[in-house]
């Protein structure tokens, strides 16, 4: 089945502790349903020195589960659902339901 939500997509967190907030996906995990997005869900891990590294406590994104985000639609600015379409010239895109505007470059 293809990605719903991939690298590069802005999303919005739709339940949890961040709720609210959006960001950019920095990294996809789609054979464990999850998503790094930018700036959300935060998490301080400690880190040891190692060569150039200083070590110390570091804040930096959790996984989450792709269930608690939505893409934000291009168009209305607002989480959409995704769908697919099949375009003249036989590309398959994804496609925001709310405006129907294609989220695919």
């Amino acid at each position: 089945m293809a990605a719903k939500i991939k690298k590069g997509d802005r999303v919005i967190v739709l339940t949890g502790k961040d709720k609210g907030k959006t960001g950019e996906v920095i990294a996809a995990f789609p054979t464990e349903n999850k998503v790094l997005v930018q700036g959300v869900n935060l998490v301080k891990r400690h880190q040891r020195a190692s060569g150039a590294e200083t070590g110390g406590i570091v804040e930096k994104e959790a996984k989450i589960n792709v269930s608690n985000i939505a893409i934000v639609d291009p168009k209305e600015n607002k989480p959409t659902r995704v769908g697919f379409k099949t375009l003249d010239d036989g590309r398959k895109v994804r496609v925001a339901k709310l405006s129907g505007e294609v989220i695919d470059n």
